[in-house]
């Protein structure tokens, strides 16, 4: 009996889509944005050329869904952080979102890094904007379970900043500057009114 050829692999859109957007999340890391190619994300995805300009037409594409897959493990990542953290005191809290800082400048470096490439792109490219307007609100989301509102936004700001500084400086913040910066606005001041609700347009 003639030998029966080996069953094709089925293909999955769906996983090469993604490991597509995995594999320019780290060119970008290791080249930026400036760096980023079709053909440099088809070579790291170990991909045909053709596989990364079918699903992703243009460069803008490529950065787009680097960014959506960037704010989706960030969001998960936030929303377990508060689960796991119901009831903290303010001292605590500052703390810990300390710890959560500091990490942008050691291990979890170019995980922000990336973010934060993938953020300054929407600069020049509005149909990001809404996504980096996600990061915002999934951040601001996380702040408001301990603050309020006009401090959320707040230390928001700040945490911005200190990221980009961090990043993009020589030396990044110590820890005891972060801790001071995140006390000064999260502890409440005795002189000012209660905040009330964030206003609507």
């Amino acid at each position: 009996m003639p030998s029966q050829s080996p069953a094709r692999r089925r293909r999955d859109p769906q996983r090469r889509i993604a490991e597509i957007a995995e594999a320019t999340e780290r060119v970008i890391a290791a080249r930026g944005i400036e760096g980023l190619t079709h053909r440099a994300v088809a070579e790291e995805a170990g991909v045909p050329l053709g596989a990364t300009t079918y699903h992703f037409a243009t460069k803008d594409d490529l950065i787009q869904a680097a960014l959506q897959r960037a704010y989706e493990r960030y969001a998960a990542m936030l929303t377990e952080w508060v689960a796991q953290r119901p009831d903290l005191t303010l001292e605590q809290y500052i703390v810990l979102l300390t710890d959560a800082m500091m990490g942008c400048f050691g291990p979890n470096r170019d995980y922000q890094v990336i973010e934060l490439e993938l953020y300054l792109a929407a600069l020049r490219r509005p149909a990001l904007r809404p996504i980096v307007d996600q990061y915002a609100q999934a951040t601001t989301n996380a702040l408001l379970p301990y603050v309020d509102p006009s401090t959320a936004r707040a230390a928001l700001a700040a945490m911005n900043g200190l990221t980009m500084t961090g990043l993009a400086g020589s030396q990044p913040p110590t820890r005891a500057e972060v801790e001071d910066i995140l006390r000064r606005i999260l502890t409440p001041n005795p002189t000012l009114p209660t905040p009330g609700p964030a206003a609507t347009s």
